[in-house]
């Protein structure tokens, strides 16, 4: 039995973060971090795109939009103090027709309640960024968007948190709890208070305490495909407008780190909660339990399940991809793309009543123990500021 006053489940970017925080803020407690993997940031955190995202996608009144230009800067200034790879190459977001101009002054609409810099262009000064982008007439640029290398990051802030004395437990699997002791694969834990950033197991387990009982987690894979032509890199990210009414931006170009051309993500709906691929981490009651909500969703949602499921299946061609790609850059060649990358699965919280997706960050708890149910993208960006967030509703609970 270990004893601990705080448990925090999952070794991501958000699980991390937390646990640092409340060692910063109750420097005299015991804080442990257990994640069923041999290493951190195995799943979502080491999986995404690396993007620092800017925060103009989200309305002024999400937590999403109160966190991204504040996460941004600190993760950019962590980069910089820790001497971590980023590369600062900016984004812009085009247009295909006069009829998305009103997406861009959305866009341009937001950014301005949000505080954060977006510079509307005309095309030639668009083409004066990259002069291989595709756009009509306007495009925006994002110039605080930049992008580091995930593992990175989440793997230097887990040697920070050792050095501050957290004790991560790698390897360890949480299994149940019998009021506030916790089993797991391997040890028990008595916690004063646990923390829930288990990602694509967070409803699961905020289940045993209570919680998430109108929320379930619906996994969607995330793919990219990578150019092999290393000689014409582009200058900057380059997105389409995307469609505000779902949290997915659309396939889109991303400059990796170290200059690589990748194109993605798709949003393919997932089986099982782990169907990175073939038939790895293959759970039967998963498939059954995930269908099923697929069908229901097919028949009765409000954000047009079926068709988003046929848009994306079909993207696992490489053709469809390299096509929906080339709208945004000229003189795009199918056979510079053929290497997918290292798929992703993100942890898209439903609404099981209401029959939508949640677009913004989702967190429940009690004064026993807190869950983080949704911090999809742009989590990543956020993960220091949220911490604190999520830290603040803690000790509210304790009040």
């Amino acid at each position: 039995m270990i004893k601990t006053d705080f448990l925090v489940i999952g070794g991501g970017i958000i699980g991390i973060s937390i646990a640092r925080e409340l060692k910063k803020r109750f420097k005299d407690s015991r804080v442990s971090l257990i994640e069923k993997e041999v290493s951190v940031s195995l799943h979502a955190s080491g999986r995404n795109s690396g993007v620092l995202h800017a925060g103009f996608y989200y309305s002024s009144d999400s937590l999403k939009a109160r966190f991204t230009k504040l996460g941004n800067k600190r993760l950019t200034e962590y980069c910089e103090h820790n001497k971590l790879k980023i590369r600062k190459c900016g984004k812009l977001v085009v247009v295909q027709n006069e009829q998305e101009f009103e997406l861009l002054d959305e866009l341009l609409s937001r950014a301005r309640d949000n505080g954060v810099i977006l510079k509307n262009l005309s095309e030639a000064e668009a083409l004066e960024i990259e002069p291989k982008v595709k756009t009509f007439k306007r495009a925006l640029f994002s110039p605080t968007t930049s992008t580091v290398d995930p593992i990175e990051v989440t793997c230097s802030l887990a040697q920070d948190a050792v050095r501050e004395g957290i004790v991560i437990h790698t390897g360890v699997t949480y299994l149940n709890r019998i009021k506030n002791i916790i089993q797991t694969n391997s040890k028990n834990f008595e916690a004063g208070y646990l923390i829930n950033a288990a990602g694509l197991y967070a409803d699961k387990i905020a289940l045993q305490y209570g919680f998430s009982k109108q929320y379930r987690i619906l996994p969607f894979k995330g793919l990219y495909l990578y150019s092999n032509n290393q000689h014409k890199p582009l200058n900057t990210h380059i997105y389409p407008v995307p469609d505000l009414r779902n949290p997915f931006l659309g396939v889109h170009f991303t400059l990796t780190v170290d200059g690589k051309v990748k194109i993605g993500p798709t949003a393919i709906p997932a089986f099982w909660r782990e169907q990175y691929q073939g038939l790895d981490n293959f759970k039967f009651n998963e498939l059954m339990e995930i269908a099923i909500r697929q069908l229901g969703l097919i028949t009765n949602s409000n954000f047009n399940f079926k068709q988003l499921a046929i848009e994306e299946l079909r993207k696992y061609s490489k053709k469809r991809l390299v096509l929906l790609a080339s709208k945004l850059v000229k003189d795009i060649d199918c056979e510079h793309y053929k290497q997918w990358g290292k798929p992703g699965i993100r942890a898209q919280l439903v609404n099981i009543k209401q029959k939508k997706l949640e677009m913004d960050f989702v967190l429940e708890g009690d004064k026993y123990s807190m869950h983080i149910l949704n911090a999809v993208s742009p989590g990543f960006t956020c993960a220091l500021p949220f911490s604190e967030y999520v830290c603040d509703k803690i000790e509210s609970k304790f009040q």
